[in-house]
């Protein structure tokens, strides 16, 4: 029977002293018997040093460049033997007992991937954005969340507080066996940041592996800390990476689903426009070149997944929450 000891919890770290002094007794606290380890992007601060003065019982580890959260991980994750693994963000509180629920699914079923309840550090009332009570995606490839909808985020009433087989699971608190993660090859590096836990989640699918959400653990997500909403980067690795996953996975259709969302993007794009935004209309359009420049590479890859059907919701979730008005799950 698996163990907390037979756990690895790894939060990655690039210039976040800040987030760790605040984020990581938390863990430390409610982890028992957990391996805990810093993974650090070739930070230029002195988070490094700090964990190892003020946590001496947090093990290192040093990658060579900062190649953002999927490489940042694939690199930290080939020193690590424990049989289970979680990739923890390090603006992530956790709470008592939180571990508990996870290692009995992990025990008890072949479930291969878990995310916990993410509630908003901020306002702990609410679900929080990234993930809140697991993941679902549309036949476009637009992702969304029970407890969240695009910007609409539910209050925590109780209402999620079941285990449930979802699609994906977010990365801010992620748990997988790390059989599974090695057999999917980890991380597609060429994400950097955004969406690289939906695309190896639909991997996951495709190979028949098994993701829940487990609502009877909680943590808590700043979220933003490293790359907020304001910031036309992460518009520009959200739109990309959105494209790049559907084209790669999805079953039937493509050319179709791909045509449509790129449509959608162009609306995305104009709206910019009018709000006096151009650098994020200028994002949207360098992520569509991107695309365009990965072609290639993205047809070969998806070549070698096989696919499986029955993944999305048979309409689209802009459909139901723009035009119909449906704003929870």
């Amino acid at each position: 029977m698996l163990q907390t000891k037979n756990l690895a919890i790894v939060i990655l770290n690039w210039n976040g002293k800040a987030l760790l002094e605040q984020f990581l007794p938390s863990v430390i606290k409610h982890s028992e018997d957990a391996i805990i380890y810093v993974a650090d992007n070739a930070s230029t601060d002195d988070s490094v040093t700090f964990v190892s003065k003020h946590f001496p019982t947090v093990k290192h580890i040093q990658n060579t460049e900062n190649g953002g959260y999927a490489k940042g991980y694939n690199d930290a994750l080939k020193h690590i033997e424990e049989p289970l693994l979680c990739l923890l963000n390090s603006d992530i509180e956790v709470t008592e007992n939180w571990l508990q629920p996870i290692m009995s699914e992990f025990n008890s079923t072949t479930t291969a991937i878990i995310q916990p309840k993410i509630l908003d550090y901020k306002n702990k009332s609410h679900f929080e954005y990234a993930g809140a009570a697991g993941g679902f995606i549309d036949k476009y490839g637009f992702p969304y969340c029970r407890g969240r909808i695009f910007d609409t985020i539910e209050e925590d009433h109780g209402q999620y507080n079941d285990t449930k087989t979802i699609f994906w699971a977010s990365g801010a608190c992620f748990f997988i066996r790390n059989e599974v993660f090695k057999s999917l090859k980890g991380f597609d590096e060429t994400y950097f940041a955004h969406m690289e836990e939906i695309d190896l989640c639909w991997s996951a699918f495709n190979a028949n592996y098994i993701t829940k959400y487990v609502g009877n653990s909680t943590v808590y997500h700043v979220g933003g800390a490293t790359l907020n909403n304001t910031n036309p980067k992460k518009t520009y690795l959200n739109f990309r990476n959105s494209l790049i996953t559907l084209l790669k996975h999805t079953d039937a259709h493509v050319l179709f689903r791909i045509m449509f969302k790129m449509v959608l993007d162009g609306i995305a794009a104009i709206r910019f426009l009018f709000q006096l935004k151009p650098a994020f209309f200028f994002a949207i359009l360098k992520a569509h070149l991107s695309f365009y420049f990965s072609l290639t590479r993205l047809l070969k890859q998806r070549k070698q997944e096989s696919k499986r059907s029955g993944y999305y919701e048979t309409v689209s979730i802009v459909w139901s929450y723009f035009i119909k008005k449906r704003t929870q799950f």
